[in-house]
């Protein structure tokens, strides 16, 4: 009988395989796959604001939100695009000698900057849409809300939610290798994606679309009117306040799914394999010259 899933180790041997092709890609290929992931995240973001945004139950609307985000990951996932927090399990095969710490950071620049213009190019299409007017313009005063409460984040907070964010992030790209049908895949994504949006977590691609979207509605003042938001909060929407978010969230991104993850596996399921390894093999030559000394 086939079997259904892969163990740990094999699950990590995947990775290694996987992500270390990701690591050769040719530019103009990892350009088109980066530009789809933050594409497809920013869908998902769109989505899920939708979905939440007019509840007032903190706890419901951040559900509600969280059974539609994962959608974004599914479909990077199934279609074998390419997205920044979970392209920080590069991690792995560089640890295992497979490809060089050049590779990495030229791939993660692609990747991330290819994301950026995804996820802008789908705030432009929902803006020009007239989207953001639903429900009497508050979906769009919701975009400019959410942007503001992450613009105004102090450095170490933000660092430490990107690194909670990954690390969920990467345990589900993790998890999703040990499945072997669609189905299967699409249930180990969806709910560790839920848990961290229902978490709060900051997640930098993510991001890269709320900010988008709010740098488009900030330009209409009935959006800000429709919610009554103050006229301050406005100023953590621009340029300086979103690098000094995403810094710290792109940071912990790269902590939490390679450190905690990525490694962290490598390291229980590969380098410390060598040490059982090596005391088997010593413990098999000890009993054989107890054998041969009787």
């Amino acid at each position: 009988m086939e079997k259904r899933m892969l163990k740990p180790m094999e699950i990590c041997d995947e990775i290694i395989e996987a992500y270390t092709k990701k690591a050769e890609y040719p530019v103009i290929k990892s350009i088109i796959l980066g530009f789809l992931s933050g594409a497809f995240i920013a869908l998902g973001g769109y989505a899920s604001s939708l979905a939440s945004h007019s509840i007032d139950n903190v706890g419901l609307s951040k559900f509600i939100a969280g059974v539609i985000f994962p959608t974004g990951l599914i479909l990077v996932i199934l279609c074998g695009t390419d997205l920044f927090t979970g392209n920080i399990l590069l991690s792995v095969p560089l640890v295992d000698g497979k490809i060089t710490i050049k590779q990495v950071i030229k791939n993660w620049i692609i990747i991330y900057f290819s994301n950026l213009l995804g996820a802008i190019f789908i705030s432009f299409l929902i803006y020009n849409s007239g989207l953001l007017e639903t429900n009497s313009f508050k979906l769009g005063g919701y975009a400019l809300k959410v942007a503001a409460t992450k613009g105004s984040l102090p450095f170490m907070k933000a660092l430490s939610s990107g690194i909670l964010c990954n690390m969920i992030v990467c345990l589900a790209v993790w998890i999703s290798f040990a499945a072997k049908d669609v189905a299967g895949k699409i249930l180990a994504i969806w709910f560790p994606i839920m848990a961290f949006v229902v978490a709060g977590f900051e997640h930098s691609v993510a991001n890269m679309y709320y900010f988008s979207i709010a740098m488009f509605a900030k330009g209409n003042p009935a959006f800000a009117e429709a919610i009554k938001l103050p006229a301050e909060k406005l100023h953590y929407i621009d340029l300086n306040h979103i690098v000094s978010n995403l810094v710290p969230v792109t940071l912990g991104n790269i902590i939490g799914g390679s450190l905690f993850v990525g490694i962290a596996f490598w390291a229980a399921f590969k380098y410390s394999h060598k040490f059982d390894s090596h005391s088997t093999h010593n413990s098999s030559n000890n009993t054989n010259k107890t054998n041969k000394a009787v």
